[in-house]
């Protein structure tokens, strides 16, 4: 049943990418999955990866990435069960890094340096916003289009200033720009660069391979005269004891651009709190 007024191929497709972030985005879903990857762990070693978790917060959390089909529970006696990645969480793996290459080059810089996780997880939340993904789907396809044509899209059974919400944070977390009032809307540079993250997570929850990405009918043909120009890369290590954590290596079709992510770099033992740095920084909100 169609939940927007895209094409049904495109309908579909945004639908499986949304329901592929509402899996991998709650709180901490992204370092218990890299703590799974490994050989079936019993409960406490996993528990003993994450010491920032309670176990009240643990063991509901490991549930719903079973019951999502990216982690497995095997039951070999009574009193020893394992946990581990299924095939599907594991080929999901190597979208992280390709969100944290997205987020260093384009999130406004931090005041102390990132780990990798950390830009994965600042990622997650600015694509999870309301309607996200199905605007910066309409945009991409259509290059620019007013709050009017938006809404008949994307809310076609609401009210159409009812679009006004998500495409205002959009803006405001510099995914979407304007020339001012009554002007359409266009994806940002940094917007448009998200091609790479939503092919990725277009073709895995597709059930495809991921070097597919590169073939799809919308993302997989970024147009370079609206890409942004390259930047220099500079990958932070994270502050905080890192476990080892082996990680699938990510699918590189830019390594001029792309930095070569290792497991160390997307793991990091805890999330200190961190004050939001201003935007004269500049680049994208966090």
């Amino acid at each position: 049943m169609a939940t927007t007024g895209l094409p049904p191929a495109d309908d579909a497709d945004v639908a499986r990418v949304t329901e592929a972030l509402q899996m991998i985005t709650p709180r901490w879903n992204v370092r218990i999955l890299l703590a799974l990857n490994q050989p079936p762990q019993r409960y406490t070693e996993i528990a003993a990866k994450l010491p920032y978790l309670q176990s009240g917060q643990l063991h509901p959390k490991i549930r719903s990435l079973c019951d999502a089909g990216l982690a497995e529970r095997a039951e070999h006696s009574a009193r020893h069960v394992t946990y581990g990645l299924t095939a599907r969480g594991r080929q999901l793996l190597p979208v992280l890094p390709v969100m944290a290459a997205w987020a260093e080059e384009h999130l406004e810089k931090p005041e102390q340096p990132l780990s990798a996780i950390e830009q994965v997880e600042d990622s997650l939340t600015l694509l999870t916003r309301r309607q996200a993904p199905a605007i910066l789907w309409v945009l991409k396809s259509r290059q620019e289009a007013s709050a009017r044509a938006l809404a008949r899209i994307v809310i076609p059974d609401n009210y159409w200033t009812n679009i006004y919400p998500p495409l205002r944070q959009l803006m405001d977390d510099g995914l979407v720009v304007t020339s001012g009032k009554g002007q359409p809307y266009r994806l940002s540079p940094a917007g448009d660069a998200l091609g790479r993250v939503f092919g990725v997570l277009s073709v895995w929850s597709a059930g495809r391979p991921l070097d597919h990405a590169d073939r799809h009918p919308l993302w997989g043909r970024a147009k370079p005269s609206v890409l942004a120009a390259p930047r220099t890369w500079v990958s932070h290590q994270s502050r905080l004891p890192i476990p080892s954590v082996p990680l699938a290596p990510a699918v590189q079709t830019q390594p001029a651009r792309r930095p070569i992510w290792q497991s160390a770099d997307l793991f990091s033992h805890a999330t200190p709190n961190r004050p939001m740095p201003a935007l004269s920084t500049g680049g994208v909100r966090r």
